[in-house]
């Protein structure tokens, strides 16, 4: 159903019997973690390769728990290629779009 998060992932981290506490960490994770790699084009152009390793070192946990195996793989390659891996970053961007998008769907499901 989903293509870069795992409903069973989220479920593991987060348990299934307490669907606040999911809808709470799922917005810590969209509020930080995205939004900080989101801005991670403004720190390439000005090529701030220790703030681009440190929003990616401190997303990779988050990626875990939201089942974004992908993504993580990605942030890895960053973090072991800082100064080539402006191709990688687009990449990235893109694959953002698809976990706001899947992580709203989610939500949306998420029992009240």
């Amino acid at each position: 159903m989903y293509q870069f998060i795992s409903e069973s992932s989220i479920y593991q981290y987060f348990g299934e019997d307490d669907p606040d506490m999911i809808r709470e960490m799922i917005q810590i994770i969209l509020d930080t973690n995205i939004h900080d790699l989101e801005e991670l084009p403004h720190f390439y152009q000005e090529k701030d390769f220790l703030t681009i390793k440190k929003r990616c070192h401190k997303a990779k946990p988050s990626m875990s728990y939201i089942g974004a195996v992908k993504t993580r793989k990605l942030l890895e390659e960053i973090e072991e290629n800082l100064e080539t891996s402006q191709y990688l970053n687009e990449q990235l961007q893109s694959h953002l779009i698809g976990i706001k998008r899947e992580l709203g769907d989610f939500l949306e499901t998420v029992s009240k």
